[in-house]
């Protein structure tokens, strides 16, 4: 009995250093465990003395994003909600004292700069950022224009601003008037912006650009203008990706910035918008602070997800969508913008649109979960449910094999290494072991979305390069008029917003933990990505978590953060014993 016990307490207690573990792998990155700090955002702005804009507003995000924010003040305005009644100018000596200060003590991950005032100011921030030691991401609203369309700051300080802070930009985000003031030309349509911003980018030393759509861009589109937030973002190519001029379609991510991407919110009409600019670039600014360090595409921040500028502009779209909702009116004027926590609910999440003019409304196949409150087994027209583990293997053998074994209902063929000439007999052999099944098994094709429909697989699975290339090609609404079933893999929290984009039947995370079964080019995105993408995803959409997932202890982790289903490979093709491994598996999730 005491040699029993002490079998039964060694494992208990290898068990829990085990889910301590892998726990701290997702739960490290929301504490920032990785540089054991808060991150440090700097607002170089101006005050509102109303709390509804200026360093107010911005010191609300940053904290709303769990990092730390300093201020460097450039003007105190006397404002109320219905208007600015003065403005009183920080003399440049001692915004230069405020920023000294910080910098010695309280170093920045990223800064924020938006009111400038003077030529003076701008030319002392171009002097605090030059000589940082260690280069800051660095978002600029360019404040120039009032709501009313008066202009806040004089020709010469629009010059010194473009003179001496766009060069040191990360990304730009004016509005649709305060891009015109700097184009000197009218925008009335989304080929407009769109030539706007690559005017910007090519001209004013910026190395990205967002547009923001709060204002009605197209006015001969009504339907679009009135029902979406449309933002347009341009970047430079990033110094650590492959050149663009050789990046072959299949290369390419539908939320690759060097190609211009337009991210999609539903149009909230409320009056209660004020400071929503200074919201969304302090959001960008907080968001790339939890990111990778600036300049270091080596390392990883304290969230993988944030990979790259669009993946902030994501959070920080969502985030201001959501205070726009939730915005209400206190004074006689308009109302600000609300202050919510970091995002955390689809309804505000936004999509990528893959032609703003287009109101694309088709969703592919719907499938039920195991869970027995999730949405989508209300909601659902079909009485399909998605298996509770999906095996990915790479031979029409392993199907065969797999076809057979209890308690598997879905298989994903992933077909790396083979002529193309054979792939459409292996995928077709593959489907001839499904249909012959005694049991009601699904196929689900990775990528090769024309071969899965000859062979009339169940589903396809598109990484986000092959989503690309089958969008550029006209190739989801083919697949939704032969009714296939489509999931989508994603990464980074700008990817994910490319795959809502297309209401598919499943949307994958990966890699959840390490692995060594795939080369990816993303760190370990850990539990607590897993929860987050949940809340991002509608309840109706299936979470599949891949990556690392290695046996059912890590399985019942991973479920119990939110996935619906879990993408295992070689839990399943390295087993002694698959079946008893597929039990386990499916009585962990």
């Amino acid at each position: 009995l005491h040699r029993r016990l002490c079998h039964y307490h060694s494992a208990l207690l290898f068990l829990l250093v085990r889910i301590s573990i892998l726990a701290l792998l997702g739960w490290a990155n929301a504490l920032n465990v990785i540089n054991n700090v808060v991150p440090i955002v700097y607002s170089i702005a101006g005050s509102d003395s109303g709390g509804g804009a200026g360093i107010q507003a911005d010191l609300h995000a940053i904290h709303s994003f769990g990092c730390h924010g300093c201020t460097a003040i450039t003007c105190v305005t006397a404002q109320n909600s219905m208007g600015v009644s003065g403005v009183y100018e920080i003399p440049s000596e001692f915004l230069r004292k405020q920023l000294d200060s910080l910098s010695e003590d309280l170093p920045p991950a990223s800064v924020k700069i938006g009111m400038i005032y003077s030529a003076d100011n701008a030319r002392e921030i171009e002097m605090f950022l030059s000589k940082a030691k260690r280069p800051p991401w660095v978002v600029c609203d360019p404040v120039m224009i009032s709501t009313s369309g008066h202009a806040l700051i004089s020709e010469e300080t629009k010059a010194a601003m473009v003179q001496y802070i766009f060069p040191y930009t990360d990304v730009l985000t004016p509005n649709k008037f305060e891009a015109e003031a700097l184009l000197g030309r009218k925008l009335t349509s989304f080929e407009d912006i769109e030539q706007g911003a690559r005017d910007i980018l090519n001209t004013m030393g910026v190395g990205a650009v967002l547009i923001k759509g709060g204002h009605t861009i197209d006015a001969d589109d009504e339907i679009i203008s009135s029902s979406f937030s449309q933002d347009y973002f341009l970047s430079r190519k990033r110094s650590d990706a492959s050149d663009s001029s050789t990046k072959s379609l299949a290369q390419r991510r539908l939320c690759d910035g060097e190609y211009g991407v337009w991210l999609r919110s539903p149009r909230i009409h409320s009056d209660n918008t004020h400071g929503t600019g200074c919201t969304l670039s302090s959001s960008i600014a907080s968001a790339l602070a939890l990111g990778r360090p600036k300049g270091d595409s080596s390392s990883v921040g304290s969230s993988s997800a944030i990979d790259d500028i669009l993946d902030a502009c994501c959070l920080a779209k969502a985030y201001v969508t959501a205070g726009i909702e939730r915005g209400v009116q206190l004074g006689k004027g308009p109302g600000p913008v609300a202050h919510t926590n970091f995002p955390s609910s689809y309804r505000d999440y936004p999509s990528v649109a893959f032609n703003p003019k287009d109101n694309f409304q088709g969703a592919f196949r719907p499938m039920a979960t195991s869970s027995p409150i999730s949405a989508v087994n209300i909601l659902a027209t079909s009485p399909i449910t998605l298996g509770k583990i999906i095996p990915i293997v790479d031979s029409a053998g392993w199907v065969k094999t797999l076809s057979s074994t209890p308690g598997i209902t879905d298989i994903q063929l992933r077909l790396k290494g083979q002529r193309e000439e054979d792939i459409a007999s292996i995928i077709e052999e593959a489907q001839g072991y499904v249909s012959g099944s005694s049991r009601d098994v699904r196929l689900w094709i990775n990528d090769y979305w024309r071969e899965a429909i000859l062979a009339k697989c169940f589903g396809v699975h598109l990484g986000q390069e092959d989503l690309a290339s089958c969008v550029e090609q006209g190739g989801l609404e083919v697949l939704q008029k032969c009714n296939m079933a489509l999931g989508i893999s994603s990464h980074t929290y700008a990817e994910l917003s490319v795959a809502l984009s297309a209401n598919p039947t499943y949307i994958s995370l990966g890699p959840v933990f390490d692995t060594a079964s795939k080369e990816v080019r993303f760190g370990p995105q850990g539990l607590s990505t897993v929860s987050k993408w949940r809340s991002f995803i509608a309840p109706n959409i299936p979470l599949v978590a891949i990556g690392g997932i290695g046996d059912a202890e890590i399985a019942k982790l991973v479920k119990d953060a939110g996935a619906d289903c879990v993408a295992v490979i070689g839990a399943i093709t390295k087993a002694d014993d698959i079946k008893n491994t597929v039990e386990r598996l499916n009585e962990a999730m």
